[in-house]
């Protein structure tokens, strides 16, 4: 195994197992033995840090997998570009619409679930696309 495509298995491993573990772990638990106030800022201060774990994972791995096999980088990159708009887009926008509806705002509540749904579903489909990259190395 080439140095290269060392690095691009471990970038890739970290990136999977970092959003399976809070998929799986961190949040359910976060939500389940906290107050919800508490959960909510708790998970709130918790996503800029994960969406760098994400992008900076998914980032090098494409990187080093660049020279090796492009499809894959591209999906990583792909996976690191989205997560940038997730942090630097929707997140700010989920923020805002869940502070609004908290404070009485219906029609912020359906913008948040909505908001949260997209947000859902774009790290469902970055965790299939890091996993296949992932077995493509077994």
């Amino acid at each position: 195994m080439t140095l290269l495509s060392a690095i691009a298995v471990l970038c890739t491993a970290l990136l999977f197992g970092g959003m399976a573990f809070f998929a799986a772990v961190v949040a359910p638990v976060t939500f389940t033995r906290l107050p919800p106030e508490m959960a909510g800022r708790f998970v709130r201060g918790m996503f800029p840090v994960y969406y760098l774990w994400v992008l900076g994972t998914a980032a090098a791995g494409a990187v080093a997998l660049m020279p090796l096999r492009v499809v894959d980088a591209l999906v990583l990159a792909i996976i690191a570009g989205s997560t940038a708009w997730l942090r630097q887009g929707l997140m700010p926008r989920i923020n805002a619409l869940s502070d609004a509806a908290q404070a009485g705002d219906a029609t912020a509540k359906a913008g948040f679930d909505r908001a949260h749904r997209l947000s859902v579903i774009v790290n469902v489909v970055q965790m299939v696309a890091a996993g296949g990259v992932l077995l493509r190395f077994a």
